[in-house]
């Protein structure tokens, strides 16, 4: 399945708590932090995810994966819309490496999913729910430390050293 068909089933487990809402979620690779469109919400969150060089084939894992979500509910048609972009990283072995997409374990998607779906809460529904504390899988090995050079949300100025790790990251 594609991350956004995972994306949509877990969305739709949860969507629930939206009201009576209709929502649907895109990735779409343009959206900028800091700049949503007018009357709508921006929230990004970390994971883990693993990536896989494209052309050497090496593997590796990162637990400095931003996600950057714009929502907007449109209260007159009862619709909402989430548009997703994943930051890619680049495999440092590799001279000519390409962006390469994150690949989210199901259980930190879901994560990221509850996570938005609470800041939809907050932000459309005016919803007070307190503080969260889920965090994200790591399941893998991390080799160092984070490589900003190969990060694309380093290189738009979304990820940061000083940004908490993904672990400790509860919204």
């Amino acid at each position: 399945r594609s991350l956004q068909e995972v994306f949509i089933i877990l969305l739709y487990t949860k969507i629930s708590e939206l009201h009576d809402d209709t929502w649907n979620i895109e990735i779409d690779e343009t959206i900028v932090e800091h700049r949503p469109a007018r009357d709508w919400h921006q929230y990004i969150s970390g994971s883990f995810a693993q990536f896989r060089c494209s052309l050497c084939r090496k593997g590796w894992g990162s637990k400095r994966v931003q996600v950057l979500f714009n929502f907007h509910l449109d209260t007159a048609r009862n619709q909402g819309t989430i548009k997703v972009r994943r930051f890619k990283q680049k495999c440092r072995r590799c001279t000519e490496a390409q962006w390469e997409d994150p690949n989210f374990p199901v259980e930190n998607i879901d994560v990221l999913i509850e996570r938005l779906v609470r800041n939809i809460r907050m932000k459309c529904y005016r919803e007070d729910l307190g503080q969260t504390n889920r965090s994200s899988v790591f399941n893998g090995r991390v080799n160092g430390p984070h490589e900003s050079a190969h990060c694309e949300a380093c290189h738009k100025g979304v990820c940061s050293q000083t940004r908490e790790d993904a672990f400790t990251n509860v919204c």
